[in-house]
């Protein structure tokens, strides 16, 4: 849990990982909705436009909190790099749920599309996960179009039934795309420039993750669990 500064003492502790531990508690208690720069800076005792020194604006305060979310990911592909891709799958999978589980009001940012990828589907805000999830399919054997299909099958279940968890558990689960007020403020446009520099697997398979077969991979889930009934009625 977050420790908030007291008013009068937040200018001298004022960090960008102080900003977004407390805009990410703020958050779990409130919701993405409520959430504002104004009262961020209000609970950090601090003048709203100081937190701009930090964080650059909405688009950078959000991608902050979901490293800050997805942070250990990273760690856990690297640890099941020895593991087949059907126990990889399953270690991401757990991981990500355990993170909708502990933060479901924050998890919806998680399912936002990113403003350098808005063409990725389906959206998952962290293009860094993307990249380090293609590539360890790729190590594993997959080709390209194997492994961009298990990325859009797998992030798609994940998302829908991790989505309605959350929902379950108190998070608004519309659109997350404006989640915050900036208070006004006239600020440079350093959230345009968040690029792909760290994903190249993500824009090397830029075509194939753009490609919208959502009427197709529909029917193949509605198919599958009709199978999946028929055969448990049936027994």
């Amino acid at each position: 849990m977050a420790v908030f500064p007291s008013s009068g003492s937040g200018a001298r502790r004022l960090s960008r990982e102080l900003i977004i531990e407390t805009a990410l508690a703020q958050i779990d208690m409130v919701g993405i909705e409520a959430l504002s720069m104004r009262s961020l800076a209000q609970q950090l005792g601090v003048e709203a436009m100081s937190l701009y020194r930090y964080v650059h604006g909405r688009e950078d305060l959000l991608e902050g909190i979901i490293a800050r979310l997805m942070g250990d990911l990273t760690a856990v592909l690297d640890q099941e790099a020895s593991e087949h891709w059907q126990g990889f799958l399953q270690a991401v999978a757990h991981h990500v749920r355990r993170i909708a589980v502990e933060h479901p009001r924050a998890f919806p940012l998680v399912a936002s599309r990113h403003p350098a990828a808005p063409w990725l589907r389906p959206p998952l805000r962290s293009v860094e996960l993307v990249d380090a999830f293609l590539s360890a399919l790729i190590d594993r054997g997959f080709t390209d179009d194997q492994a961009v299909g298990t990325y859009r099958s797998f992030s798609s279940f994940l998302l829908g039934q991790l989505l309605l968890e959350s929902a379950s558990r108190g998070a608004e689960t519309g659109s997350a795309t404006e989640p915050l007020d900036e208070g006004g403020a006239d600020l440079p446009e350093r959230d345009g420039t968040i690029g792909l520099e760290r994903a190249p697997q993500v824009l090397r398979l830029r075509g194939l993750l753009s490609e919208d077969h959502s009427e197709e991979e529909f029917e193949i889930s509605l198919e599958a669990l009709i199978d999946r009934l028929e055969s448990e009625l049936s027994r």
